[in-house]
C-alpha cells in the first residue's frame, strides 16, 4: 500500500476562471463523476463549484508556497515507513472548503464529516485533506494537515466506522500520536472537566454528544444542538493529551526494563 498525490489546484483554478454558470457546474460534475455514471471518480466534493472569485486568491496562496510539492514530500516520507504488503494505491487530493462565502458549507459539520465519515473514501482508495478559505496557509499547516488526513485513512483501513465517542476518540489519538500533536495538560484545569465528560459518555453513540466533545459549545450552538459545557478545550486537544500520556507510559516501561 502506498499513497500518491493527485495534483488538483491548477485544474480547479481553470474551472474557477470560467464564469459562474450552468456550464461551470456541469464541468465540475464531469470531473467529480468522470466516466463512472454517478459514482465518485475524483474526490472534489469539498470544492464549491459555484464559488466566487475569492477562492482563486486562496488557490494562488497555495501555489505560492508550493503546497502540493510540500504534500508530496510528506507523503513520500510516510510511504517510506509503511509496510507495502499490497499494490493498493491511495490517491491524496487536496480540497478547499469555502467557509467564508459558501452558503452551503458549514465549517463544523464539514470538518467533522471530513475526519470521521470516511467509508466512501476508504472504499475508493482516496484520502482528502481539507483546507479552508478562512485560513492563512503556511508550510506548517500544509504538512501537518496532510499527515493528519493520511493517518486517518491508515487507521480506518484497519478499523471500522467509529460509532461511540470512545471509538471516535481512538481514531484521533492515533492521528495525534503519528503527527506529534502536543498540548500542555498541566496548564489548563479544563482538561479535567473534559476527561470527566468523556468518562461519563464514552459509550454514547449520540451525535450531539460526540459533536460537542470535539467542537465544544461554540460548534453546538452554531448548529442549534444542545450544549454540554465543552468550552475552551475540545476533544482534539484531549486526544493529544491521551497520546502524550500513553507515550510517556511506554517510555517509562521501556526504561524500567533496561534498569
Amino acid at each position: 500500500m502506498k499513497f500518491r498525490l493527485r495534483p488538483i489546484l491548477s485544474e480547479i483554478k481553470e474551472l474557477y476562471l470560467k464564469p459562474i454558470s450552468n456550464k461551470r457546474f456541469e464541468d465540475y460534475i464531469s470531473k467529480l463523476h468522470g466516466d463512472s455514471k454517478g459514482d465518485l471518480a475524483l474526490p472534489i466534493g469539498g470544492f464549491n463549484p459555484m464559488a466566487k472569485q475569492h477562492i482563486i486568491a486562496k488557490i494562488d496562496e497555495l501555489e505560492k508556497i508550493e503546497a502540493e510539492k510540500l504534500m508530496e514530500e510528506v507523503i513520500e516520507g510516510l510511504n517510506s515507513n509503511l509496510e507495502i504488503s499490497s499494490q493498493q494505491e491511495i490517491l491524496v487530493v487536496l480540497n478547499i472548503a469555502d467557509d467564508l462565502k459558501g452558503g452551503w458549507t458549514n465549517y463544523y459539520t464539514t470538518d467533522f464529516d471530513s475526519k470521521f465519515k470516511l467509508n466512501a473514501f476508504v472504499k475508493r482508495n482516496f484520502c482528502v485533506p481539507y483546507f479552508w478559505t478562512s485560513e492563512v496557509f503556511t508550510e506548517e499547516i500544509i504538512r501537518k494537515r496532510t499527515k493528519e488526513y493520511v493517518n486517518r485513512i491508515i487507521f480506518r483501513l484497519e478499523n471500522p466506522q467509529p460509532v461511540t465517542l470512545e471509538q471516535h476518540l481512538e481514531q484521533e489519538i492515533y492521528v495525534a500520536t503519528n503527527t506529534n500533536g502536543i498540548v500542555n495538560e498541566a496548564e489548563n484545569s479544563l482538561f479535567r472537566e473534559i476527561e470527566t465528560y468523556f468518562l461519563n459518555n464514552k459509550h454514547s453513540d449520540e451525535y450531539d454528544k460526540i459533536f460537542n466533545f470535539f467542537y465544544g459549545d461554540k460548534g453546538s450552538e452554531n448548529l442549534g444542538f444542545k450544549k454540554y459545557g465543552i468550552k475552551d478545550v475540545n476533544g482534539y486537544d484531549f486526544a493529544k493529551i491521551i497520546s502524550e500520556r500513553r507515550n510517556s507510559e511506554m517510555l517509562w516501561l521501556m526504561k524500567s526494563k533496561t534498569t
